[in-house]
């Protein structure tokens, strides 16, 4: 049975000392971290939404930080993006082109995928100071649970582009596969690293 308050997250069993110092040093390291992933970016034909290493890495910070620190580290993203720098898939901004002529990158069809970052983040971590990312079969509900949040914000978003019943397999169809291999390599990842922290005497 798990905690109903929060217990430590990966990195705060690895940094547990408290500070605005340290919480800003994990809130732009995990922004860094999900433009870096999301330049792992393969374009699909016909397909208005890129492949990307982003949610994989979404997923990650998440846990890692926790909910609200995993909040705050995606809108640190997202800002970022709005600020003008490349960290968006393809080395985008939020004013680059997007595929509808004369819309920002961050309001274009992707737009949906990206605002629901932060509050997918925010779940997964949630969780995850309750305990779900201890256990394989504990972690995969909590990453499906993110990529839930992803999806269903991004089709519902993209649907004002392509038209609701064009969403699914325009938005989701496509990207199943290669989201259900990130969910399983995050879900994979959480419990072996508190299986290394174990071995340390850490936990």
């Amino acid at each position: 049975m798990y905690a109903s308050a929060s217990t430590p997250t990966l990195v705060s069993a690895l940094w547990p000392r408290l500070g605005v110092r340290r919480d800003a040093v994990l809130v732009l390291g995990g922004s860094v971290l999900t433009a870096l992933a999301a330049q792992l970016s393969l374009p699909l034909p016909g397909i208005p939404v890129p492949l990307t290493g982003q949610t994989f890495a979404v997923l990650l910070v998440g846990a890692l930080l926790g909910g609200r620190l995993g909040f705050l580290a995606l809108t640190a993203y997202l800002l970022e993006g709005l600020a003008g720098l490349p960290v968006f898939a393809l080395a985008r901004g939020a004013w680059s082109p997007s595929a509808v002529p004369g819309v920002p990158w961050i309001l274009g069809p992707t737009a949906g995928y990206l605002l629901a970052l932060p509050l997918a983040a925010g779940a997964v971590g949630w969780l995850a100071e309750r305990g779900w990312d201890r256990r394989f079969l504990t972690a995969a509900p909590a990453m499906l649970l993110g990529n839930a949040i992803i999806f269903s914000l991004g089709m519902l978003w993209l649907g004002r582009f392509v038209g609701l019943a064009n969403a699914v397999p325009l938005g989701l169809l496509p990207f199943l596969p290669g989201d259900a291999l990130k969910l399983l390599l995050a879900a994979l990842a959480l419990p072996s690293g508190w299986a290394v922290l174990g071995r340390l005497g850490l936990r």
